[in-house]
């Protein structure tokens, strides 16, 4: 799934055209490497997203094409470190 519409559906942000501004502002990682909206992510893969000053690193769970509020819980999962 490509890493814009990831985004979108897992909520982490609103809209794909703000989570494609993102990729292009260079604010977003897949395993450590600067992702463009068309790459594809994984089940497995880190996100990190930075948000202002502060990154924020998810690891991608599970693929949907379309979620819930809910189901989009279950997509992602934050990492503290």
């Amino acid at each position: 799934m490509r890493i814009d519409k990831f985004l979108k559906v897992s909520r982490l942000i609103k809209r794909r055209t703000l989570a494609k501004e993102f990729c292009d502002a260079q604010k977003v990682m897949i395993n450590g490497k600067v992702a463009k909206p068309s790459d594809e992510v994984k089940e497995g893969d880190r996100l990190a997203i930075r948000f202002d000053s502060r990154i924020h690193l998810f690891d991608v769970k599970e693929l949907l094409m379309n979620a819930t509020k809910e189901q989009a819980l279950t997509m992602v999962e934050e990492v503290m470190e």
